[in-house]
């Protein structure tokens, strides 16, 4: 069994990832962990800094993942995409042909951290455009994804 698990290295990310571990344990399915990096939005000068931190910080946080996983006796694979999460997932999917995507559902509870006040705003708003214009990831993918797609919640907020 191969298991394709949308992972951003968030708190809700690491929550999908608990769960998969546990509810999988016994079957041992190879599972790839995707990351996708989205461009910052901006064409200033700050923002190739601000990609290149936030590559690197998703990169990093996945493959620790991957090598949690892979001590607890799982095969791992790690894939890190640039793009929009929507369409580079999709293609994932239909390049790799996964068994099962596992994604979080998304919250509007910000990760841990000194402006997570801010972020909580901040975020509310993007992802409220977001989802008016574009829907959210998972909907997109339940509409669009040629595998079962099972999206863990995340707890009451």
């Amino acid at each position: 069994m191969h298991v394709m698990l949308a992972y951003d290295n968030s708190r809700n990310a690491r929550i999908a990832l608990d769960t998969v571990r546990d509810l999988l344990a016994p079957m041992k399915p190879t599972i790839t962990l995707i990351t996708v990096v989205e461009d910052v939005g901006s064409s200033t000068a700050g923002a190739d800094e601000l990609f290149s931190v936030q590559y690197t910080e998703q990169k990093q946080g996945t493959e620790a993942a991957a090598a949690e996983l892979a001590a607890a006796g799982f095969e791992t694979r790690v894939l890190i995409a640039e793009g929009d999460a929507r369409k580079m997932i999709l293609r994932a999917i239909e390049e790799r042909k996964p068994d099962l995507l596992v994604m979080a559902r998304h919250s509007h509870k910000p990760d841990p951290g000194p402006f997570n006040f801010i972020t909580k705003r901040i975020d509310a708003l993007v992802e409220e455009f977001d989802h008016m214009t574009f829907g959210s990831v998972s909907a997109f993918l339940a509409r669009r994804a040629s595998c079962p797609l099972l999206i863990i919640p995340t707890h009451a907020e």
